[in-house]
């Protein structure tokens, strides 16, 4: 038997999952520092709706709420997860431009795990959220916002916007591999974002609005999404599209919340890491 071994099998022995997961993490980040404008224009959007909102519309909104909440408070949590929606619609994109350039055929036919592929990516892109939210977060104490449960829920809502992003990330990079078209990639990210943006409780209670919009935050993620994050910030059950009294406080919004945003999760990654997995470079063409 030949002790020679080709260059093909060296590189499929040598490679393992880990250091596949590191090769895109870092590869997907320097794309990121290459250009800066990406990562600056997603943050800008969010401080302009924090600014306009709070300064605009502050007045008038902050009618709608109960109790002695600032609509900065209110705000904040509502901005923490267009965050993450921005950037996990950058997420798609980034595919195609992969695509367009060759890149990322050249990736399918290595031996590189694809689910790394998805994975590292997926990672570089948490850490933008991530260094993102915290600045919101920052500048929403500046402007008067006021986080009741203290650094430890910070970091809580620096984790629900992560765990909130990554559907959404998953999401966006399958209809990039089946559109295989940036203009298609934004227009599919913009028509779900913004829309439900506005009818969910991102910017108003949800009771507080006609009884349509309210069945439909109901089924909107991002009511969920946004509903963990505030609940920590103001450190109370927030949650009105269900009458949860099963737990105690807080938990009766933050369980079913996450436990929604888990099972998105799991179903849009399932099928990302799916179509990652079964595309081919004739494919991607």
């Amino acid at each position: 038997m030949s002790t020679e071994t080709t260059d093909a099998e060296v590189a499929r022995t040598s490679n393992t999952f880990l250091s596949d997961v590191w090769t895109n993490f870092m590869r997907w980040n320097i794309n990121a520092v290459r250009n800066p404008f990406v990562v600056v224009s997603s943050l800008l959007q969010p401080i302009i709706f924090l600014f306009l909102f709070t300064q605009v519309f502050g007045n008038v909104a902050g009618e709608a709420l109960s109790g002695p909440i600032s609509y900065e408070t209110y705000l904040v949590p509502a901005i923490v997860v267009q965050i993450a929606l921005i950037v996990a619609s950058s997420s798609g994109i980034g595919l195609v431009d992969d695509i367009e350039s060759g890149v990322f055929q050249k990736t399918l036919v290595t031996p590189m795990s694809r689910t790394a592929v998805f994975v590292g990516k997926t990672l570089s892109e948490l850490i933008r959220i991530v260094v993102q939210v915290v600045i919101v977060l920052g500048l929403g104490v500046l402007l008067g916002a006021e986080i009741s449960s203290g650094l430890g829920g910070a970091l809580a809502i620096v984790g629900v916007a992560v765990l909130f992003s990554l559907w959404f990330l998953a999401f966006s990079n399958v209809v990039a591999l089946l559109t295989r078209d940036q203009e298609s990639t934004i227009i599919a990210a913009n028509m779900i974002q913004l829309p439900l943006l506005f009818v969910s409780s991102a910017f108003l209670p949800v009771d507080s609005m006609p009884e349509w919009v309210q069945v439909v935050a109901t089924y909107n993620p991002i009511t969920y999404g946004v509903d963990a994050a505030r609940a920590i910030m103001l450190d109370a059950d927030v949650m009105t599209v269900w009458n949860v009294t099963a737990f105690s406080g807080i938990w009766n919004t933050l369980v079913p919340a996450l436990g929604v945003l888990l099972v998105l999760d799991l179903v849009f990654g399932a099928a990302a890491v799916y179509t990652i997995t079964r595309a081919t470079s004739a494919d991607v063409k």
